[in-house]
Order: C-alpha cells, then sequence, then structure tokens
C-alpha cells in the first residue's frame, strides 16, 4: 500500500506538541508493517524554519519525508511548490490522509487528491472544536470553514478521530459528513527514547518527591490555572509543570502561584523534555495530572499509565475514556474542589494509587503499542480504498453495508 500523509508541520520541530509526534509514530509503524509511507510537508518551525533540505526526501525511521519552504502567509503555511509537486505526484498513492484543519497544506492535498480521484482521509487532531474556534480568531475560523473545511470535510472518504470526545465534538456542527473512524493514539515501545543523560534541572524535580506531574505544553487550554487553585487545597508534596512556554503563560501562572501562597510547592520547567529525562519525570512522579479544558486525546495520559504512574485527568480529555477501561487513574471535574481531592488522595494513599498505575499499565501494554493502532489503520486504509477507490474518490457515498458514524470497527 502506498500512503501519503500531509502535515503543516513534522519534525524536528517538537514545539507543536503531541500530533506531530503521533503522525510519525504512526508513519513509521506503517512503513515497518512492509507499506511504502511519504510525508509531505513545510520547514516551518515557530519563527524560524528546520534546517532540513528542501523538496528532496529525507528517509527516517522508514519514512520518506518532502519539507517544502512556506514562502509567504506563513500563519497559513503556504507552500507552493509543495502544491506543485503533490499535483503531479498524488496518483502515485493509494490513499492520501492530511492531518490539522484551517491550514494550507491539508486543503491543498483534500482538493487535489479529489481531482486525481485518490481516496483521503481527514485527522482534524483536536483543531474542529466549537469552543476553542471561538475563543481564537473566531472569525477567520468561520470563514475559512465555510469556504474550504466543510467541503473537505463532506468529501473526504472517511474522517479520523481519536477518541469519542473528538467525533462527539465533530457531530456538533450540524454538517453531513461521511463515516467518522475512532482509533486511538498509541504510545512507543517501553524505553525507546529513553536515551542520554538525565538532565540536572529534572533530577532536581525528580527529588521532589512525593510531586504530581504536568507535562505538555503551557496553554491555556490545558487548564493550569485551574490545576494551581486545585493544588493549593492539598498540603503534601509538590508539583511539577513540564513544557514549552508557548503562550508566554508562564508570569501569569507563576503570580497565581504567589497568590495561592503556593509558590514554594510549585516547580516550573518551561521546555520540552524527551527521552531520558521524560521518562524519569513519569518514573519518579507520584502521580500525572492533565486537566484540560478541551484535549482531543491527551498521548501524555498513555505515556503515563505506560511508567505505572496513576493519572487524574478532566472529563474533556479524550483520553479520560481509556482511564476508565483501565482502571488506571481518577476522572473528576475540573473544579478546584473535586480536582484537590483526587490529587490529594493519590498523594497519600500509596497503596491505591500503586494499584491503580499497575492496571494502568497493563492495560496500555496490552492494547496500545503503536504496531496493534498501525494495523487498525492499515485495516481501515484497507476498506477505503476497496469501497472508494480512485475511481470513485471525487464523489464518496456511504454504501448500504457501512456502519454509522463513529464506528469503532475498520470500514
Amino acid at each position: 500500500m502506498r500512503v501519503l500523509h500531509v502535515i503543516p508541520s513534522y519534525l524536528p520541530a517538537v514545539r507543536y506538541g503531541g500530533p506531530i509526534f503521533a503522525v510519525h509514530a504512526l508513519c513509521r509503524a506503517l512503513a515497518a508493517r512492509g507499506h511504502h509511507v511519504e510525508v509531505f510537508t513545510t520547514n516551518v518551525d515557530g519563527p524560524g524554519v528546520s534546517a532540513v533540505p528542501l523538496a528532496t526526501p529525507v528517509p527516517l525511521d522508514g519514512v520518506r519525508i518532502r519539507y517544502f519552504a512556506a514562502e509567504r502567509w506563513r500563519r497559513l503555511y503556504w507552500a507552493p511548490r509543495l502544491a506543485r509537486t503533490l499535483k503531479r505526484e498524488v496518483s502515485r498513492f493509494d490513499i492520501v490522509h492530511t492531518h490539522s484543519a484551517f491550514l494550507w497544506p491539508t486543503w491543498a492535498a483534500a482538493r487535489l487528491a479529489r481531482n486525481a480521484h485518490v481516496p483521503y482521509l481527514m485527522s482534524p487532531r483536536g483543531m474542529l472544536v466549537r469552543d476553542l474556534i471561538g475563543r481564537r480568531s473566531p472569525l477567520a475560523k468561520r470563514v475559512w470553514i465555510e469556504l474550504f473545511e466543510k467541503n473537505n470535510l463532506k468529501m473526504a472518504s472517511v474522517i479520523h478521530a481519536t477518541s469519542d470526545l473528538e467525533a462527539t465534538e465533530l457531530r456538533r456542527f450540524g454538517w453531513p459528513l461521511p463515516p467518522i473512524a475512532i482509533i486511538p493514539n498509541g504510545v512507543d515501545e517501553f524505553g525507546r527514547a529513553a536515551v542520554g543523560e538525565i538532565s540536572a534541572d529534572v533530577k532536581e524535580i525528580a527529588e521532589m518527591r512525593p510531586y504530581a506531574l504536568f507535562l505538555g505544553r503551557i496553554s491555556w487550554k490545558k487548564g493550569l490555572d485551574r490545576l494551581l487553585r486545585a493544588f493549593a487545597r492539598t498540603s503534601v508534596g509538590h508539583l511539577a509543570i513540564v513544557g514549552p512556554n508557548d503562550e508566554a503563560l508562564l508570569p501569569h501562572l507563576a503570580q497565581l502561584a504567589r497568590d495561592l501562597q503556593i509558590s514554594r510547592r510549585v516547580r516550573f520547567l518551561p521546555r520540552s523534555v524527551t527521552g531520558a529525562d521524560k521518562d524519569c519525570l513519569y518514573a519518579s512522579a507520584q502521580l500525572f495530572v492533565l486537566p484540560s479544558y478541551s484535549e482531543n486525546f491527551g498521548n501524555t495520559v498513555l505515556e503515563a499509565m505506560q511508567h505505572a504512574c496513576p493519572v487524574v485527568v478532566t472529563p474533556e480529555v479524550g483520553a479520560a475514556e481509556i482511564v476508565r477501561q483501565a482502571g488506571g487513574g481518577l476522572i473528576v471535574d475540573g473544579d478546584p474542589a473535586p480536582l484537590g481531592a483526587a490529587i490529594a488522595s493519590l498523594m497519600t494513599e500509596t497503596a491505591s494509587a500503586r494499584a491503580m498505575g499497575e492496571a494502568g499499565r497493563q492495560h496500555i501494554a496490552a492494547h496500545y503499542d503503536w504496531r496493534t493502532i498501525a494495523t487498525r489503520m492499515e485495516a481501515l486504509y484497507a476498506g477505503v480504498i476497496e469501497r472508494f477507490g480512485k475511481a470513485e474518490a471525487s464523489t464518496p457515498r456511504r454504501p448500504s453495508s457501512m456502519r454509522g458514524a463513529g464506528e469503532r470497527t475498520p470500514l
């Protein structure tokens, strides 16, 4: 099977968080299963560009990646050479899989795939959430949706969501949509990324035991304000907030910690952590907490559970259902009282915390390694190609044998 993935930004641009790593892990696992996998992306890396060759295939973990320059309108990742190359080569592929929304490369890929009668999937990766759209550039995004995104979604063979929560958010728009296939993200084999020495600042956090860990982008949607208010209701342990300060929220959060009189119990580490540093944080934490206002999945939840670290998540986290199935932690409302009580209970009831951690570890090992997830995605691709082959890709329809939107099994 020849599969093309299109995503606006890709490795090594670590600043963009979980979706990029999830896409690469999927591509890597598909390539390991013998498929020909290519990625088209841009060289945008925050305010700068990645130091990568342009328009030339770069091999990485069995995947061929091509980077294209975003020459103007960088906020849209406009890369005209990407479109020209895609127009010339898209017919080589059996299927196209786009990732993200509101960005030019994925819109161009969907349009060119339709023109070439190649079936395509869309993975919004948490970007099509009504509340998020209302908070950031709502007018521009609504215009984009009406002009481009709605049609791309309606004409896709399948929409891929990583959780029931993300699928529900998509249905809230009330559009006529193709089937939604729910396939979660996975986790790397334990220890795969554990290379290098542990950094001094990470060692300092690991010595603060017991501590609760947040690891992810320091972003408003992660609910760090309510995490600090909840932690102020506890009396035991420390809190470590670790991740890149994408939105310059750190001064506000530090001031909030001072106002709550917990600044001595809170440690901020505003940078990305990978490899041995990340493993050390998960392994030494008493619990992991993700109190997001909106989270289509939550890769870090699975990573924490993989390390036998019990988790506390809010219902707005897509991976909450996995936590419930595994018994690997607590799902609580994000208000300070219940969230603080959950943190306090896992901080002090060590036997219960260990039991939850072990239950989570076993569940993730059994169901969420990337080889298993790639097998499910492979079956989804095969079903799409069988039903919406190149001759029919421009006018996808729902066959009478197809199940309803939100199905959990491959098409």
